[in-house]
Protein backbone atom coordinates (compact mmCIF):
# COMPACT_ATOMS: atom_id res chain seq x y z
CA UNK A 1 0.00 0.00 0.00
CA UNK A 2 3.20 2.14 0.87
CA UNK A 3 5.14 3.09 -2.60
CA UNK A 4 8.10 4.90 -1.37
CA UNK A 5 10.04 6.00 -4.28
CA UNK A 6 13.75 4.45 -4.67
CA UNK A 7 14.58 6.79 -7.50
CA UNK A 8 18.08 8.68 -6.87
CA UNK A 9 16.46 11.80 -8.79
CA UNK A 10 13.59 12.17 -6.01
CA UNK A 11 15.58 11.64 -3.24
CA UNK A 12 18.20 14.21 -4.32
CA UNK A 13 15.16 17.08 -5.16
CA UNK A 14 13.41 16.36 -1.66
CA UNK A 15 16.97 17.09 -0.35
CA UNK A 16 17.04 20.41 -2.05
CA UNK A 17 13.96 20.82 -0.87
CA UNK A 18 14.85 20.98 2.48
CA UNK A 19 17.92 23.56 2.42
CA UNK A 20 16.61 26.67 3.90
CA UNK A 21 18.54 28.81 1.45
CA UNK A 22 16.07 28.05 -1.21
CA UNK A 23 13.96 31.11 -2.54
CA UNK A 24 9.85 30.22 -2.49
CA UNK A 25 9.52 29.69 -6.33
CA UNK A 26 12.13 27.71 -6.12
CA UNK A 27 10.88 25.46 -3.45
CA UNK A 28 7.34 25.41 -5.55
CA UNK A 29 8.93 24.39 -8.29
CA UNK A 30 10.79 21.87 -6.57
CA UNK A 31 7.30 20.31 -5.13
CA UNK A 32 5.92 20.68 -8.63
CA UNK A 33 8.40 18.35 -10.32
CA UNK A 34 8.55 16.09 -7.50
CA UNK A 35 4.74 15.91 -7.83
CA UNK A 36 5.22 14.98 -11.61
CA UNK A 37 7.67 12.25 -10.69
CA UNK A 38 5.16 10.93 -8.11
CA UNK A 39 2.78 10.82 -10.69
CA UNK A 40 4.21 8.48 -13.36
CA UNK A 41 4.88 5.86 -10.41
CA UNK A 42 1.17 6.29 -9.25
CA UNK A 43 -0.62 6.24 -12.86
CA UNK A 44 0.69 2.80 -13.49
CA UNK A 45 -2.93 1.07 -13.42
CA UNK A 46 -4.26 4.47 -14.52
CA UNK A 47 -7.89 4.01 -16.62
CA UNK A 48 -7.07 4.45 -20.15
CA UNK A 49 -9.64 5.24 -23.25
CA UNK A 50 -9.16 4.75 -27.11
CA UNK A 51 -9.85 8.11 -28.92
CA UNK A 52 -9.53 9.40 -32.16
CA UNK A 53 -7.11 12.33 -32.71
CA UNK A 54 -6.01 14.49 -35.51
CA UNK A 55 -2.36 14.18 -36.41
CA UNK A 56 0.22 15.57 -39.07
CA UNK A 57 -1.07 12.15 -41.45
CA UNK A 58 -4.64 12.45 -40.62
CA UNK A 59 -6.98 10.79 -38.17
CA UNK A 60 -4.95 8.68 -35.31
CA UNK A 61 -6.69 6.36 -32.98
CA UNK A 62 -4.30 7.04 -29.95
CA UNK A 63 -4.84 5.28 -26.35
CA UNK A 64 -4.82 8.14 -23.73
CA UNK A 65 -5.24 8.24 -20.00
CA UNK A 66 -8.74 8.85 -19.40
CA UNK A 67 -8.76 12.53 -17.62
CA UNK A 68 -12.34 11.82 -17.43
CA UNK A 69 -12.25 9.24 -14.58
CA UNK A 70 -9.66 11.53 -12.97
CA UNK A 71 -9.67 13.98 -9.84
CA UNK A 72 -7.23 16.08 -8.42
CA UNK A 73 -7.61 17.04 -4.76
CA UNK A 74 -5.58 18.83 -2.49
CA UNK A 75 -5.03 19.97 1.03
CA UNK A 76 -4.58 24.18 1.04
CA UNK A 77 -2.15 25.76 1.53
CA UNK A 78 1.00 23.62 1.55
CA UNK A 79 -0.78 21.53 -0.89
CA UNK A 80 -1.48 24.04 -4.11
CA UNK A 81 2.41 23.62 -5.90
CA UNK A 82 1.52 19.27 -6.08
CA UNK A 83 -1.85 20.73 -7.84
CA UNK A 84 -0.25 22.65 -10.17
CA UNK A 85 2.47 20.06 -10.85
CA UNK A 86 -0.42 17.96 -12.22
CA UNK A 87 -2.27 20.41 -13.53
CA UNK A 88 0.77 20.75 -16.04
CA UNK A 89 0.26 17.14 -17.07
CA UNK A 90 -3.38 17.10 -17.24
CA UNK A 91 -4.97 20.19 -17.67
CA UNK A 92 -8.86 18.92 -18.25
CA UNK A 93 -9.00 17.24 -14.75
CA UNK A 94 -11.17 19.08 -11.98
CA UNK A 95 -9.89 20.37 -9.00
CA UNK A 96 -11.19 19.91 -5.46
CA UNK A 97 -9.76 21.82 -2.69
CA UNK A 98 -9.41 21.20 1.02
CA UNK A 99 -8.55 23.55 4.16
CA UNK A 100 -7.55 22.38 6.97
CA UNK A 101 -5.64 23.80 10.25
CA UNK A 102 -4.17 22.13 13.11
CA UNK A 103 -4.97 23.05 16.79
CA UNK A 104 -1.35 23.54 18.35
CA UNK A 105 -2.86 22.37 21.65
CA UNK A 106 -4.68 18.97 21.03
CA UNK A 107 -2.74 18.17 17.30
CA UNK A 108 -5.95 17.22 15.85
CA UNK A 109 -7.07 18.97 12.71
CA UNK A 110 -10.10 21.09 12.00
CA UNK A 111 -11.40 21.17 8.71
CA UNK A 112 -13.33 24.79 7.58
CA UNK A 113 -13.33 24.36 3.41
CA UNK A 114 -14.48 21.82 1.69
CA UNK A 115 -14.77 22.28 -2.27
CA UNK A 116 -14.58 18.92 -3.59
CA UNK A 117 -16.17 18.34 -6.99
CA UNK A 118 -18.58 15.32 -7.71
CA UNK A 119 -16.05 11.84 -7.40
CA UNK A 120 -18.28 8.99 -7.87
CA UNK A 121 -17.06 6.13 -9.90
CA UNK A 122 -13.59 8.17 -10.40
CA UNK A 123 -9.92 7.70 -9.37
CA UNK A 124 -9.09 10.76 -6.56
CA UNK A 125 -5.21 11.54 -6.05
CA UNK A 126 -5.23 13.06 -3.35
CA UNK A 127 -2.07 15.84 -2.75
CA UNK A 128 -0.47 16.08 0.67
CA UNK A 129 3.31 17.70 0.81
CA UNK A 130 3.39 16.04 4.65
CA UNK A 131 2.17 13.19 6.37
CA UNK A 132 3.36 13.56 10.07
CA UNK A 133 0.58 12.90 12.51
CA UNK A 134 -1.50 11.14 9.64
CA UNK A 135 -4.59 13.33 11.07
CA UNK A 136 -5.32 15.65 8.42
CA UNK A 137 -4.37 13.19 5.31
CA UNK A 138 -6.96 10.79 7.21
CA UNK A 139 -9.62 13.24 7.44
CA UNK A 140 -9.09 14.58 4.11
CA UNK A 141 -9.86 10.53 2.94
CA UNK A 142 -12.85 9.81 4.77
CA UNK A 143 -14.63 13.15 3.39
CA UNK A 144 -13.33 11.77 0.18
CA UNK A 145 -14.92 8.38 0.43
CA UNK A 146 -17.82 9.86 1.69
CA UNK A 147 -18.16 10.40 -2.27
CA UNK A 148 -18.03 7.43 -3.26
CA UNK A 149 -14.78 7.44 -5.35
CA UNK A 150 -13.61 4.26 -7.29
CA UNK A 151 -10.16 4.73 -5.69
CA UNK A 152 -7.86 6.75 -3.70
CA UNK A 153 -4.20 7.73 -4.04
CA UNK A 154 -2.46 9.75 -2.46
CA UNK A 155 1.17 11.92 -3.53
CA UNK A 156 2.68 12.79 -0.75
CA UNK A 157 6.29 14.50 -0.59
CA UNK A 158 7.43 13.27 2.80
CA UNK A 159 6.39 11.36 5.83
CA UNK A 160 6.60 10.37 9.13
CA UNK A 161 6.53 5.99 10.14
CA UNK A 162 3.82 7.47 12.76
CA UNK A 163 1.94 9.27 10.89
CA UNK A 164 1.85 6.46 7.80
CA UNK A 165 0.91 3.61 10.25
CA UNK A 166 -1.90 5.93 11.01
CA UNK A 167 -2.89 6.03 7.39
CA UNK A 168 -2.63 2.23 6.80
CA UNK A 169 -4.39 1.59 10.19
CA UNK A 170 -7.55 3.48 9.05
CA UNK A 171 -7.38 3.38 5.12
CA UNK A 172 -5.69 -0.11 4.12
CA UNK A 173 -7.44 0.74 0.88
CA UNK A 174 -5.58 3.32 -0.11
CA UNK A 175 -2.56 3.78 -2.38
CA UNK A 176 0.35 5.87 -0.53
CA UNK A 177 3.05 7.34 -3.34
CA UNK A 178 5.55 8.68 -1.37
CA UNK A 179 8.92 10.45 -2.08
CA UNK A 180 10.77 9.59 1.09
CA UNK A 181 9.83 8.42 4.51
CA UNK A 182 11.51 10.53 7.28
CA UNK A 183 12.90 9.58 10.98
CA UNK A 184 10.23 9.90 13.01
CA UNK A 185 7.97 12.79 15.05
CA UNK A 186 9.53 14.92 17.29
CA UNK A 187 7.63 16.10 20.92
CA UNK A 188 5.78 18.63 18.68
CA UNK A 189 4.42 16.85 15.81
CA UNK A 190 6.90 17.88 13.31
CA UNK A 191 8.53 15.44 11.07
CA UNK A 192 12.56 15.11 11.65
CA UNK A 193 14.38 16.12 9.32
CA UNK A 194 11.47 17.38 7.85
CA UNK A 195 11.22 20.18 5.37
CA UNK A 196 10.33 23.05 8.01
CA UNK A 197 6.88 24.29 7.44
CA UNK A 198 6.11 23.66 3.60
CA UNK A 199 2.93 26.24 3.25
CA UNK A 200 5.06 28.90 4.75
CA UNK A 201 8.42 27.97 2.88
CA UNK A 202 6.57 28.12 -0.49
CA UNK A 203 4.42 31.66 0.03
CA UNK A 204 6.88 33.45 1.99
CA UNK A 205 4.65 33.79 4.98
CA UNK A 206 5.23 32.68 9.03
Amino acid sequence: MIHESGHPLIKSLVNHLRDIRIDALRFRHLVMEITSLLAYEALTEAPLVQREIPTWQGDYNATLIDEEKLLFATILRAGMPMLEGLERLFAHVPCGFLAMRRDEETKESILYYDRIPPCEGKTVMLADVMVATGGSLSDAIDLIKAKNPARIVTLNIIGAPEGLAHIIRKHPDVDIFIAQIDEKLNADKFILPGLGDAGDRSYNTT
